[in-house]
């Protein structure tokens, strides 16, 4: 029998979260997930931040075009009446739950990504350097492969 390298698996947290978001629609339920502000790639309004923390619901109906895959958690929200383009990487996910009863869902391991290279984790590019001022600058959105063969018109 193979041996098992544990370090080889893929996080189960994408995973975890896509089943506890079908299984709370599912029930008529609102998904909300907690996230930890401080990963990079994270694209949330910061005005709504509070001790680095934000929650979102991302409940069908409060969202539009929204997108999971196994990186990131992606869609148009409105905040205070402005709409506003979200970029979750899951390893700033730390929790999914139902607004109705916070105990319905799951809370993740904060050290499941350790040991990763985000960057690549996050398939981003290298456009997240700091500005002379000390502030980050905001992350550009993740770029995927065109492996439809597609071309933007203009």
């Amino acid at each position: 029998m193979d041996t098992i390298n544990l370090d080889d698996l893929t996080p189960t947290r994408p995973y975890m979260v896509k089943a506890m978001f079908e299984w709370l629609e599912d029930n008529h339920l609102t998904p909300y997930i907690m996230v930890d502000t401080t990963f990079p790639h994270v694209v949330v309004p910061t005005e709504f931040i509070q001790d680095n923390r934000i929650v979102l619901s991302i409940a069908n109906r409060s969202t539009h075009q929204f997108h999971m895959d196994n990186e990131f958690i992606n869609f148009q929200g409105r905040f205070g009446g402005v709409s506003k383009e979200i970029w979750v990487p899951f390893y700033a996910v730390m929790g999914i739950y139902a607004k109705e009863s916070n105990h319905l869902g799951m809370f993740f391991d904060p050290n499941e990504y350790d040991g990763q290279d985000l960057e690549k984790t996050a398939k981003t590019n290298a456009n997240h350097s700091s500005k002379d001022d000390g502030q980050k600058e905001k992350p550009s959105r993740p770029r995927r492969e065109n492996t439809a063969g597609l071309k933007v018109l203009k």
